[in-house]
């Protein structure tokens, strides 16, 4: 698959980036819909823009330490966007005026030599344009005056910012078939630790201080005649937490290592037990489409403490994870090497199911069965409430499995029976750890007819 392209957001506190960042992504929604405890506030946003798809990503949640002074932070947010990011969005305040600080942040992005477009923000009215005459001394081009609390002028830029992009070239080659991994999890979860047991040699850096793993590192490795290429990536923390400009950085390599990846292994430390950002990670991995697995690691301090410790981990899990019951979850032990050699056969049925094709007169016999064991609840058109009948299922898509069902009002169907479509395709099929993709369409009806398909 092709890299994304990513265009970074970057500007002084309050000039209104979460928001333009918002606007862009349509909505502010939470990451995966009925999860407790998730954040509403987005790191990365893939849209599409001008036909071209983008990650867009939210600097506002990559603040650096705030310890080393305002200026500095800006700085800093701007380096990394300069050495991470394809692109730059530098939004400046239209109402507070071009102040040093803009200045030397444009410098600063000007010298990366990187598409840069200036969205001069906060333009709500007619009768602030003249505001936007003053940051043309910057020099810099593409700049509008836009309002991201109302939309305006602000597609028309980014559109003009991703057209400056390099045109997209084909996907990088890739080595065989080779199954790519991506080592997900917390600061300190032990990512690096697994990934030397599983390849018998110290060869990421292993260290107690958080945020020493960086940038993406990817190894091959070839296992009774299947290849898989694991990536290591940074720990995510909460946007808010992300302290250094490293992890900063990291974060976003680790977004794009998901985003390239077929399998995710999400690398929880069993002995602080799950937490809320354990969660925020497996949605990110959802959201992606992508298979995934959760791995206990340190299970060995956990086994230390008796039987009644470990029931007491999995019910956390149960407790924390309560969306995401069909990722398998693996107790293993980087130091010990507990589990670790059931991770290759886990991974390769991973990808066997994220690109498990389903035969169409299979999947609707699987159609029938499951409408006759549980049946829709009466959908409403109008008034009227009546049956909702399904007529036939075809597999559109995989990697991951996608579906599309022909039904009558398909707005009518609850989110409780798609989720019980969704369990009883991954029960018949062996889609464990692999998102479900339901689209529900209506049946097209003849001219004039009664409901024959065309």
């Amino acid at each position: 698959m092709a890299q994304l392209p990513v265009v970074a957001i970057v500007g002084r506190p309050n000039v209104g980036k979460s928001t333009l960042f918002n606007r862009y992504a349509g909505r502010r929604r939470a990451l995966v819909a009925d999860v407790p405890g998730l954040t509403r506030d987005r790191l990365v946003e893939e849209i599409e823009v001008a036909g071209r798809r983008i990650l867009l990503v939210d600097t506002a949640g990559l603040d650096p330490d705030a310890d080393s002074g305002v200026d500095a932070a800006i700085q800093a947010q701007a380096r990394a966007a300069i050495e991470e990011a394809d692109a730059v969005l530098l939004v400046l305040d239209g109402q507070a005026g071009l102040l040093p600080q803009d200045a030397e942040l444009a410098r600063t992005l000007r010298r990366g030599r990187k598409p840069l477009a200036v969205a001069v923000n906060k333009i709500d009215h007619l009768r602030h344009a003249a505001r936007v005459a003053e940051f043309h001394e910057l020099g810099l081009e593409p700049l509008r005056g836009v309002s991201a609390e109302h939309g305006g002028g602000a597609f028309e830029l980014l559109e003009e910012l991703v057209a400056a992009l390099p045109p997209e070239g084909p996907p990088p080659a890739r080595r065989g078939d080779a199954l790519r991994v991506a080592l997900l999890g917390r600061p300190n979860a032990g990512k690096s630790s697994l990934l030397n047991r599983i390849l018998g040699a110290e060869r990421v850096v292993v260290s107690e201080v958080p945020g020493t793993t960086r940038d993406a590192v990817d190894i091959r490795v070839e296992r009774e005649g299947a290849a898989f290429v694991f990536v290591d990536t940074a720990g995510l923390r909460r946007p808010g937490r992300r302290d250094r400009v490293g992890e900063r950085g990291g974060a976003l390599m680790a977004l794009r290592a998901l985003e390239e990846a077929d399998v995710a292994l999400v690398l929880v430390d069993a002995s602080d037990g799950p937490t809320d950002q354990d969660a925020r990670i497996l949605s990110l991995v959802t959201e992606r489409g992508r298979a995934g697995a959760v791995l206990l690691n340190k299970w060995d301090l956990v086994a230390e403490q008796g039987a009644a410790a470990g029931r007491r981990v999995h019910s956390e899990v149960d407790r924390h994870f309560p969306g995401f019951a069909h990722f398998p979850v693996v107790q293993v032990s980087a130091k010990t090497g507990r589990g670790v050699e059931k991770l290759f056969p886990l991974i390769r049925q991973l990808g066997e199911a994220y690109r498990r094709e389903i035969p169409t007169a299979e999947l609707n016999r699987w159609l029938q069965e499951s409408v006759a064991r549980h049946e829709p609840a009466m959908g409403q058109r109008g008034t009227r409430k009546r049956p909702i009948k399904f007529f036939y299922a075809t597999q559109t898509g995989v990697g991951p499995p996608t579906f599309t069902l022909f039904c009558t009002e398909p707005e009518s169907v609850q989110p409780a029976y798609r989720r019980f479509l969704e369990n009883r395709l991954r029960e018949r099929y062996g889609l464990e750890g692999v998102p479900v993709r339901l689209r529900l369409r209506a049946r097209a009806r003849k001219p004039g007819g009664k409901g024959a398909p065309r």
